[in-house]
């Protein structure tokens, strides 16, 4: 994920532009984003920075009023980039999500021991003890489900390891989830002041919802990895008994 995109790269290049007209930016991204909270704060400098430039001819206060007011709207404005300078994914980098359907033959041949069990198991540990250190950050039972999601995926990590599926879609899913998915999901969230946990986003969720909802999407997708692993070894081994059979059944 970068901000360095042609969009960001064109909003930057207007706010240089109008640097005199600082003050008024975060009014903006309020107004253009429909934060009526963001929107108030702008009101705020602009009305300030608008006084003391428009009202008061005199200088020194007026003059210290209109800088603090350009000062703490820039500011303000990198805190709220998120808002108006949107991070995207690298073109040249797919989304996984789109693409988790496309496997490269030469997986095929590599199997979860290969890739580095030790790289997927210590990816679930950072998410259990980010969860545990934050625990009283975070909303409802999602603590509880990122916890389950872990024991989960580290049972699913071990049997890999002991067992091979060497089946390359389900190394991808599984991989992606510890490394990817999941620690994306809660640094995602953590990055959030504890303050705009509950505002509503222009999708109508809050990151509280948010964030109950993907961990449910997450633990789902665990559990059907879990699932899986336990019946392609079931039919693994039920195929080495039908061969035996017919092998040695005779004697």
């Amino acid at each position: 994920m970068s901000r360095l995109t042609l969009g960001n790269v064109v909003k930057v290049a207007a706010v240089v532009i109008f640097l005199p007209l600082l003050a008024y930016l975060v009014l903006v991204i309020g107004a253009v984003r429909k934060d009526l909270r963001t929107a108030l704060e702008g009101l705020l400098y602009a009305g300030a920075f608008s006084m003391a430039v428009f009202v008061l001819h005199s200088w020194g206060a007026p003059v210290l009023l209109a800088l603090a007011a350009m000062g703490t709207s820039g500011v303000r404005s990198w805190h709220l980039r998120d808002l108006w300078l949107p991070a995207r994914r690298r073109w040249w980098k797919p989304d996984p999500a789109k693409t988790s359907t496309v496997v490269d033959p030469g997986r095929a041949k590599r199997t979860i021991a290969a890739e580095g069990s030790e790289q997927l198991l210590s990816a679930v540990t950072w998410v259990r003890t980010h969860a545990d250190v934050n625990r009283r950050r975070l909303p409802g039972d999602t603590h509880r489900t990122l916890l389950q999601t872990c024991q989960v995926l580290e049972a699913v990590i071990a049997a890999e390891e002991r067992e091979p599926t060497g089946d390359a879609r389900f190394e991808y899913e599984l991989d992606a989830m510890a490394r990817e998915y999941l620690p994306a999901v809660l640094r995602n969230y953590l990055a959030i002041a504890p303050s705009r946990v509950h505002e509503r986003q222009p999708n109508g969720r809050t990151p509280d919802e948010e964030l109950t909802e993907q961990l449910r999407l997450l633990s789902g997708q665990s559990d059907a990895l879990y699932a899986s692993h336990h019946r392609r070894v079931v039919a693994e081994m039920s195929t080495t008994g039908n061969f035996l059979r017919e092998k040695y059944g005779h004697l």
